[in-house]
Order: structure tokens, then C-alpha cells, then sequence
């Protein structure tokens, strides 16, 4: 709790970031909008972009901070103390996953109310998808801040970990008609079920059992990327 609290008071303190953090999905969200300039082509396409851009925001964010925490010797100090690694980066995870709550709630809110955004189910599945979707970038940060040493390697970690599941989760292309080894990939990339899900909520009100297949995957995989990352976590940066 007590790295939680310190991350929270370092944006609390930073109010130029927190804004940037909190407000950039939803201004991303009305350019969208004007761009399509209808609401059922908005309603279309938006769904599944209300999960993207959380998702990179918080992967950018996660990973740059984690990273100037570990050369600027903070995170050195912190594993001094009677504290697992996991544990350590659930703090982080819990700091930026209430940031992640509160922004996605921003931006989806806005979408909803504001921008014209159809839904035929219920928007609280709408709001769980998106804000799993921003931990899971939060958790691929943490993961691959370890295999970085300065902020520009981190951001050179994106178009290898974030693009390719953009270009395969079926945003642009329906999963159904890729290739075969191009539809394999997308199927083992969790941000494809991320999509599914978020479509699966604009054309239906029914929680079936494939929603919660996709719940549980995206879930999943911010674990799996959390526990990674305490396990390749590294005091300090040769």
C-alpha cells in the first residue's frame, strides 16, 4: 500500500500528467467522433478504440515510469525493504489501475452520454473490458521496463509489443478473413479478445459464455505479464 500511495501523491503532485492521463482517451474520443462525423459510424468503430487507447496510454505510461524509478535508484530502495517483488508491483499496479478506473470511466462516460456511443448491452461490461484493457498495457509496461535501460529503448518496446495487436485484433480487418497464420497470431494475442469483447457488447445485451471466455483471457494475461515482470525485475540499470 504504501508504494500505491506514493505513486498516487506523485501524480497528485504532477497535475500536468494526471490531466494528460485522465482526459487524453476522451479527447482522443471526441477527435474520433468529428472525424467520422456520424454517430453510427462512430458507434461502429468506437467500441473497440475505447479499449486501444487506454490500453497504450497506460502500457507508455507504466513503462517509462517504472523505468526512471529504477535509474534514478528508487526502486533499489524499495527492494530493501520487507517486501516481495510481486508485491512490489502490485503497488504499482493498484496506483496506476485506480488512474486506469478513472480514466477509462472519463472517456467512456463522455462516448456514451456526449457523443452519441450505441450500446445494446449494459455499460458496466462496457466500463470492466476497458479497464481491463488499460491494466493489461499497465501490466505489459511493467513487464518490458525490465528489458529496457533508457526511456527511448521503453518506446522502442511499443511497436514490438503494442502495434502488432492493434494491426491483428480485427480493428481494421475482421479476425475471420486473415490469413492462417496471421488469424493464429491474432488468437494468441490478448487484445484480439479485448475487440471481440467490446463488439460483442455494442450488438448484444446477453452475457454468454464466450464474454466471459474473454473476461477471463484479457484478466489472464495482466497477470501472467504482472508476474513476469516480478520475475525479470532488476534492482538498478547496468
Amino acid at each position: 500500500m504504501s508504494t500505491t500511495r506514493r505513486i498516487l501523491a506523485q501524480l497528485r503532485h504532477d497535475p500536468r500528467t494526471l490531466a494528460l492521463l485522465l482526459l487524453l482517451p476522451s479527447l482522443l474520443m471526441v477527435l474520433l467522433r468529428f472525424v467520422f462525423n456520424s454517430e453510427q459510424s462512430f458507434s461502429r468503430a468506437a467500441p473497440a478504440l475505447l479499449g486501444v487507447f487506454p490500453f497504450i496510454i497506460m502500457f507508455m505510461i507504466a513503462s517509462i515510469t517504472t523505468l526512471r524509478e529504477r535509474t534514478s535508484g528508487t526502486l533499489e530502495r524499495l527492494m530493501t525493504m520487507p517486501i516481495g517483488k510481486f508485491g512490489l508491483l502490485s503497488g504499482y499496479a493498484a496506483a496506476f489501475g485506480a488512474v486506469a478506473v478513472v480514466q477509462v470511466s472519463v472517456a467512456t462516460l463522455v462516448s456514451v452520454w456526449w457523443l452519441g456511443l450505441e450500446l445494446t448491452g449494459p455499460l458496466w461490461i462496457l466500463l470492466v473490458i476497458a479497464v481491463l484493457d488499460a491494466l493489461l498495457g499497465m501490466a505489459l509496461g511493467l513487464f518490458v521496463s525490465a528489458f529496457a535501460r533508457t526511456e527511448f529503448q521503453a518506446m522502442q518496446f511499443m511497436p514490438v509489443f503494442v502495434m502488432p495487436q492493434i494491426l491483428l485484433c480485427g480493428l481494421f480487418v475482421p479476425r475471420g478473413d486473415m490469413a492462417g497464420l496471421l488469424n493464429w497470431l491474432s488468437d494468441v494475442m490478448p487484445l484480439s479478445y479485448a475487440v471481440q469483447a467490446l463488439t460483442h457488447v455494442t450488438r448484444s445485451s446477453d452475457f454468454t459464455g464466450s464474454l466471459a471466455r474473454d473476461l477471463v483471457v484479457i484478466g489472464g494475461c495482466a497477470l501472467l505479464a504482472l508476474v513476469l515482470g516480478a520475475a525479470t525485475l532488476r534492482r538498478r540499470t547496468p
